[in-house]
């Protein structure tokens, strides 16, 4: 009897520290869609994709069931002229929980407009880093868009834990996007897709040039953030010196699409971090934020005082 309970407690252990990386709440906004398509496809695309990100093992790392990383996914829908075609938006956010506290980080707060893709309901849906294109385009998007995102969420949550952490997952990340979908009106993929797409991202946390970028995501959040329970003051410190150090790389590299994408969602955590700052180190963060986080320089400008 001893035994066997105990083998049950071994296999049980075993799923806890196997669990899968991401924990995703995903939902499917069919509201723009016309009549002529059954809503309940729509409920049944919501529930397959939620056990896409969450039932696939996206690496070989292992996880405890409490590692999960909590994201969202939001599909805006709309109609085409295609049968069972569909153009969206997708909106994903991703936060890291800090050390000795209940807050958690925005860490991704990102909105995807190049959105296209096929869907029959009941489709299965199949994703293979080593086929990422089926022999439908249209119909393999959906999938490749949702597991290039399932490894940037994965990835640049490492990379707030460990230097460099998260290096393989984006790798693969850019493996979706070497491999992507192409014709159909599908876009999104490619250098000349525009400035700010899943081509630009990958490849802005991978280049070689950029390299101190993965080394800030760190310095802000295990050097700054985490410590904030014990040591508030050198916390800020670090943040500050963080952004001391994205200054400098948006002035050697003007307009990347990783400096923006750092900063959406972080507005109103850096007020209220630099507001119980120093008068130097409020002037300080002021000066460097209005700077490189233009989208809120006003909210700065008013708020950190």
């Amino acid at each position: 009897m001893h035994k066997y309970f105990f083998i049950s407690l071994l296999f049980f252990i075993s799923l806890q520290l196997n669990a899968q990386e991401i924990k995703a709440r995903v939902t499917v906004n069919s509201s723009r869609v016309g009549n002529n398509v059954s809503k309940s496809a729509f409920q049944t695309l919501q529930t397959s994709l939620m056990n896409f990100l969450n039932n696939k093992k996206w690496t070989a790392d292992t996880y405890a069931q409490a590692e999960r990383i909590e994201c969202s996914f939001m599909l805006n829908l709309e109609s085409t002229d295609e049968l069972n075609v569909y153009k969206a938006s997708l909106t994903i956010q991703s936060a890291r929980p800090i050390f000795n506290s209940s807050y958690a980080s925005p860490i991704i707060n990102f909105k995807d407009d190049n959105i296209k893709f096929k869907y029959q309901e009941f489709q299965q849906l199949e994703f293979n880093d080593n086929r990422v294109t089926g022999s439908d385009p249209l119909v393999s998007n959906l999938t490749a868009i949702f597991a290039y995102y399932a490894y940037m969420v994965i990835g640049f949550d490492a990379t707030s834990f460990a230097s460099h952490g998260g290096e393989a997952v984006f790798q693969k990340a850019q493996n979706v996007v070497n491999n992507a979908p192409d014709g159909n009106g599908i876009t999104g993929w490619k250098t000349f897709d525009g400035s700010r797409n899943r081509y630009w991202l990958v490849e802005n946390i991978l280049n070689n040039r950029y390299a101190q970028v993965q080394d800030i995501y760190y310095e802000y959040y295990r050097k700054g953030l985490d410590k904030m329970y014990s040591e508030e003051k050198v916390a800020r410190v670090n943040v500050l010196a963080a952004l001391e150090k994205l200054d400098n790389f948006n002035t050697e590299n003007p307009n990347t699409m990783i400096n923006q994408f750092f900063f959406q969602g972080k507005s109103n955590e850096l007020i209220q971090l630099f507001s119980k700052g120093s008068p130097q180190e409020k002037t300080k963060a002021k000066d460097i934020l209005i700077r490189i986080d233009i989208t809120n320089a006003s909210k700065y400008k008013d708020q950190i005082k």
